[in-house]
């Protein structure tokens, strides 16, 4: 709801036989495939997955997840199917947890933003080998980055800290989809972006799935502009995923921000979703927000 809120087409919802109801009956708007079945054959669900990646600019994993291990398997799945189709990825929440107990899954694969508030960037620092007696905190999340071959950390607080790092284990340009590069060096850099736009006093719990639906809106904008469907080519793609990031945590704070003055400490997730189109012509402005027939 939180992509579909921001701007994008289509929001497409792959989940268990056991959730798809409940899902149907929120909104009307949410295309939903109920094809993650327990004890369903893995060469149909592989082939329904593939399908289905087919069709989308990008995939979010973890939100709703659980850890249940045949859902675990499945998210492996799809995570692995997205990255040989060089798709974009917002990995949050069960997602963290599973590329945690395997790196692999996701090091060296540029086209990821991981999401993980304090608990799990605690746990993703450990998991990375990242030792904070020898790392000051400001430089953490560009370590992890490192450490995992380049993938977008978005490290959410009171400052929301940004940080891609592709100087040390280099990345697989060539799996991660970036094209037009003249040599390997150019694509080594460090950036580290921190956004302190005003949010909420109260940061409720589910905040986090709206900023994982905002990045990925962003980063489907991003593979449209990538594919030519708009822009000037100007921004190098490899810059796609650290932009969408920034976008998406200005936009999420604001949201947050806006409810608050309404709802107060009473505050919940859903009551930020209907200030997202609001949030974003605040940061980008009225302009962008309306299109070009909105200027009429």
């Amino acid at each position: 709801m939180s992509a579909l809120r921001l701007g994008a087409d289509l929001s497409h919802v792959i989940c268990a036989p056991t959730a798809a109801q409940a899902i149907k009956s929120y909104s009307p708007d949410l295309i939903v495939h109920p094809i993650l079945k327990e004890d369903a054959p893995q060469d149909r669900v592989k082939k329904e997955l593939d399908s289905l990646l087919s069709r989308l600019h990008v995939l979010v994993v973890g939100p709703g997840l659980g850890r249940e291990d045949y859902m675990q398997n499945y998210a492996k799945m799809a995570l692995r199917l997205a990255r040989t189709k060089a798709m974009f990825l917002v990995l949050d929440a069960d997602a963290l947890w599973m590329i945690g107990q395997d790196l692999s899954l996701v090091k060296g694969y540029r086209r990821a933003v991981l999401t993980p508030n304090v608990v799990e960037f605690k746990r993703l620092s450990e998991q990375a080998g990242v030792d904070p007696k020898s790392v000051p905190a400001e430089q953490r999340a560009a370590e992890v980055s490192k450490r995992l071959g380049g993938v977008v950390v978005l490290q959410k607080g009171p400052k929301d800290l940004i940080a891609t790092d592709t100087t040390g284990e280099a990345a697989n340009l060539e799996e991660s989809g970036i094209r037009h590069v003249l040599d390997e060096e150019s694509q080594k850099v460090k950036e580290v972006i921190e956004v302190d736009v005003e949010g909420g006093l109260k940061r409720c719990g589910g905040q986090g799935d709206v900023l994982s639906g905002t990045v990925g809106a962003m980063l489907a904008w991003g593979k449209c502009y990538e594919d030519g469907a708009f822009g000037d080519k100007s921004i190098p793609e490899s810059r796609l995923p650290i932009l969408a990031a920034v976008g998406g945590s200005m936009v999420t704070r604001t949201s947050s921000k806006r409810a608050f003055r309404v709802e107060g400490r009473g505050l919940v997730t859903q009551d930020m979703i209907p200030y997202l189109a609001k949030a974003f012509a605040e940061n980008f402005g009225e302009d962008l927000q309306a299109g070009e027939r909105g200027r009429l």
